[in-house]
């Protein structure tokens, strides 16, 4: 017998009429109009609709819609603050990383999830994400996730724009005279030209050659 379930979808309040165990990716795209969740095997194996529940990634053709009540569903839709994309979806973009982009809603939640508990992942921590993509742009995912890594705003850190000036002490020979100002460099006169003796006239030049 149905129920109704109360919960926030990309922060906005929805209730639905549904049976319980209903799954929560069936929901979203039929009963909201929901549909950057992609249906692609049903049993949580190709990830294509993953989402995140109260922040963590779930994969929502496996959760039922009675463990949803209450809480928070964000999907692909809610990751974008007003006109301005989030991180990894501008790196995305940066990187052309979609092809067919079936899978890519599920691919840039599963990425934001890794980057929320990994700030700065390794080749391995991106490669341990599960997440299917039959057109094999794993290559350029990768690219997309350090970029956004490197992007993202970490609290209580904030990121130079310039590269880190080395003291003067430390720097080699090479580098201190670069930096050094022109004012304090010895000066030298480059050497004055020589004067070139100018050939002469045609003829005296061709008697010349039987002198």
């Amino acid at each position: 017998m149905p129920k109704k379930f109360t919960f926030t979808v990309n922060g906005q309040r929805v209730e639905v009429d549904a049976e319980a165990d209903m799954p929560l990716l069936w929901v979203l795209r039929d009963k909201l109009g929901v549909t950057g969740p992609k249906y692609g095997c049903g049993v949580g194996v190709c990830r294509a609709c993953t989402s995140h529940l109260d922040g963590e990634e779930i994969q929502p053709c496996t959760v039922p819609v009675s463990e949803c009540d209450s809480r928070k569903v964000t999907t692909i839709e809610g990751l974008a603050d007003g006109g301005a994309l989030h991180p990894v979806q501008q790196a995305w973009v940066d990187a052309d990383v979609s092809q067919c982009g079936f899978c890519q809603p599920g691919q840039i939640m599963a990425a934001v999830a890794l980057l929320k508990r990994t700030p700065e992942p390794t080749d391995a921590d991106i490669e341990a994400i599960e997440n299917m993509c039959r057109c094999g742009t794993y290559p350029r995912m990768r690219i997309a996730i350090q970029a956004a890594a490197a992007m993202m705003d970490r609290p209580g850190q904030k990121k130079s724009k310039e590269p880190k000036r080395q003291d003067a002490s430390q720097q080699s020979g090479a580098e201190a005279e670069a930096t050094e100002p022109p004012a304090s460099r010895p000066t030298t006169q480059a050497p004055k030209p020589t004067e070139q003796k100018q050939p002469e006239d045609d003829e005296s030049l061709i008697g010349s050659l039987f002198d």
